[in-house]
């Protein structure tokens, strides 16, 4: 029986979720900066739900991001904590193919570009396909203005689009005709099959070796900048 803990704390919403064979738990509350601080006790809680302890894992998976500085700092953190401390391997899961994921709902081939709000009137995206039962990264996440994304599927239509990224730029990201899915998140049952994946495929890695995938490098504006982003924003259609 294989035994997965995952987690994500990227985006708006902290997930936690379990697996043990067949038996699935899951817990669910803000994200952001307020996951350093209910990260690890439901983390422990929901083992102490299901009766298990850090030795009964085979590995921890995480969301490596790109999401919110704080999430995936305490992500990677825990994870790393967790893995050393247990002995256990770690498996950093894209939280974006997280929303894809849940976007594909059971399909059995799905290409979309998922996205996240990354405030400062940015977007992080990228493009993945699913057939023969696994995800192809077409696309590696990346950071973008609606002006650039914009330009990209003028040059290449995605064929769905899913994310958060579509209600915080409502009426300034056209996606022309693909499909939509507004409400996909990093839910427990997307995590943990995105989890039970990596583990079947081996590619877990050292707690050392896991990291966030922050994609932007700078999260502090000065004056001008935050300025020349207002007035940008201002003159975007």
């Amino acid at each position: 029986m294989t035994v997965l803990l995952a987690f994500d704390t990227a985006g708006e919403r902290m997930t936690v979720a379990l697996a043990a064979g067949e038996r699935r738990w899951a817990r669910s509350a803000s994200g952001g900066s307020k996951a350093s601080a209910a990260l690890v006790p439901a983390i422990m809680g929901l083992l102490a739900e299901a009766g298990l302890g850090l030795a009964d894992l085979d590995a921890i998976a995480f969301g490596r991001g790109p999401g919110a500085f704080t999430g995936l700092r305490t992500a990677c953190s825990v994870a790393q904590g967790l893995a050393l401390g247990a002995g256990k391997p770690v498996l950093p899961i894209d939280s974006l193919l997280v929303v894809a994921e849940a976007a594909r709902a059971g399909a059995a081939t799905f290409r979309a570009w998922a996205t996240i709000d990354a405030r400062m009137n940015q977007i992080y995206a990228a493009e993945y396909r699913f057939a023969d039962g696994r995800w192809t990264t077409l696309v590696a996440p990346i950071l973008v203005n609606c002006v650039e994304l914009a330009r990209r599927w003028g040059e290449a239509p995605p064929e769905a689009v899913a994310g958060d990224a579509l209600l915080a730029f409502a009426g300034r990201l056209d996606t022309g005709q693909s499909l939509r899915f507004p409400e996909a998140r990093a839910d427990a049952a997307s995590l943990l099959a995105l989890a039970q994946h990596a583990w079947r495929d081996g590619v877990g890695v050292d707690a050392a070796e896991a990291l966030p995938l922050y994609v932007r490098d700078k999260v502090a504006q000065t004056t001008r900048e935050r300025d020349a982003a207002r007035a940008a924003a201002a003159t975007t259609p």
